[in-house]
């Protein structure tokens, strides 16, 4: 039993902290993006990208941090995960794709990773709630079916 109390006290710590490398890496490698800072600027050049293509990723960088950070609104962090997880996945397969940066990949993969693991870890009150049947009773999926 000691084993779960110490994960009790462990599993915010871990939360945070993965939460809170991937909110600092999506908010400096946004304002990174729409500063266009030139070896940024390179980067995305020669992974094939127009230019234009970092004001997109800056913006929805930035506002996935303050989104993952902020508490409330469940619904916007499920997107700010998904957008992070895309955009570090995207990333991977855009350096194996050109062969440019292959050394970035790891650092990639741990971003993906911790991603995830701030997702799966996240408190219940940053989780979105079951849906709910007018009577107010949860509604469950039919057995055998997919959710």
């Amino acid at each position: 039993m000691p084993a779960m109390d110490s994960w009790g006290t462990a599993r915010p710590v871990v939360y945070w902290l993965a939460t809170g490398i991937v909110a600092a890496e999506l908010a400096v490698g946004g304002a990174w993006d729409l500063a266009r800072l030139s070896f940024v600027a390179d980067v995305v050049a020669h992974l094939g990208y127009p230019g234009y293509f970092l004001v997109l990723l800056g913006c929805w960088k930035v506002a996935g941090a303050a989104a993952l950070l902020l508490p409330r609104w469940p619904l916007v962090k499920e997107w700010a995960y998904a957008g992070a997880f895309f955009v570090y996945t995207g990333a991977i397969v855009s350096h194996l794709s050109s062969a440019y940066g292959a050394g970035e990949v790891v650092v990639l993969t741990g971003l993906a990773a911790l991603t995830v693991l701030s997702w799966a870890l996240r408190p219940v009150s940053r989780r979105l709630r079951a849906p709910r049947r007018a009577g107010g009773a949860v509604m469950a999926p039919r057995p055998g079916s997919r959710v």
